[in-house]
């Protein structure tokens, strides 16, 4: 396991910072739990954290089918981006938003991860807003990505807990019915023909989830060949409260993370296509950063 992010002093004591407190979510629809699998986590080895704003801690779990699963947490303070890609969500988009295709030089200086969205529009998986305008009609009762004005995420099911009273909402990215929902894999998660469309018709393909662990952590899950139930157990052994499927299949599945903010970007996931500086040179699909 190792930690990534941004010290505070060379004095202070090292320490974790408390994630800000969040007000609990509202009662969330009734889904029927998917039978739980086991994980078993292997942390990765690392130097011990740095005191941080914003961090990200990177660990690997094995499920009992035997898929090996990503886990990035995101601890501290940090600030999500929600990124238009250069086709998708489309050139529309673009000349409305700020945050384009490739990271920009402000952002460079604290970037400390960076990840993929979800499925293209055309899918008709979810809807999409970004810095405030609406790309794609927002649907209730889909798991949903809610980024804040000032960078704060939630992930959770829009209309029912989300957005919260009174949020000023940037940016939301949908992507199908929930995959964790009160903690538990949704019944849907093990049959995977419901979570998308894979190479060769496979079962087991790269794929990709996010969610929001009980202290208000964002977890973000992949893995290079693993199941739409894979994901489920793992991030509900990490004590997810409300989780989402992303992107799949290998050419999409991406995270990077960097070991200090500004820090030379590495592949997190074992067995990534992309390189880790993708995001750096630009992208066509939309994609999230991570700032200190």
């Amino acid at each position: 396991m190792f930690a990534i992010g941004l010290a505070t002093g060379c004095s202070a004591p090292a320490v974790p910072v408390a994630a800000p407190s969040r007000a609990p979510h509202p009662p969330s629809p009734t889904v029927a739990p998917a039978p739980r699998q086991t994980v078993t986590h292997r942390p990765r080895a690392s130097p011990p954290p740095l005191v941080a704003a914003a961090n990200v801690v990177v660990s690997d779990v094995r499920t009992t089918d035997g898929a090996l699963i990503t886990l990035a947490v995101f601890r501290g303070s940090p600030r999500f981006v929600l990124h238009s890609g250069s086709q998708d969500p489309g050139s529309g988009a673009l000349q409305l938003v700020e945050a384009g295709p490739a990271v920009s030089t402000s952002e460079r200086r604290r970037l400390i991860s960076a990840f993929n969205g979800g499925f293209k529009l055309s899918a008709g998986a979810g809807g999409y807003e970004q810095e405030g305008h609406v790309v794609a009609r927002l649907l209730p009762g889909l798991a949903s990505l809610v980024i804040d004005r000032s960078g704060r995420a939630d992930v959770g099911v829009w209309g029912s807990g989300l957005p919260r009273p009174g949020e000023a909402v940037w940016s939301v990215r949908q992507n199908l019915p929930p995959l964790v929902l009160d903690g538990q894999p949704s019944a849907s998660a093990a049959n995977w023909q419901g979570w998308g469309a894979t190479l060769g018709d496979r079962e087991y393909v790269a794929r990709s989830a996010l969610g929001e662990d009980a202290s208000g952590h964002i977890v973000f899950a992949a893995s290079m060949s693993a199941t739409p139930q894979d994901l489920a157990a793992a991030l509900a052994d990490v004590h997810v409260r409300t989780g989402m499927e992303l992107d799949i299949n290998p050419e999409w599945v991406q995270l990077d993370v960097a070991r200090v903010p500004g820090g030379p970007l590495t592949s997190a996931l074992p067995g990534q296509w992309r390189p880790a500086g993708q995001y750096l040179l630009g992208w066509s699909r939309d994609f999230v950063t991570v700032l200190a």
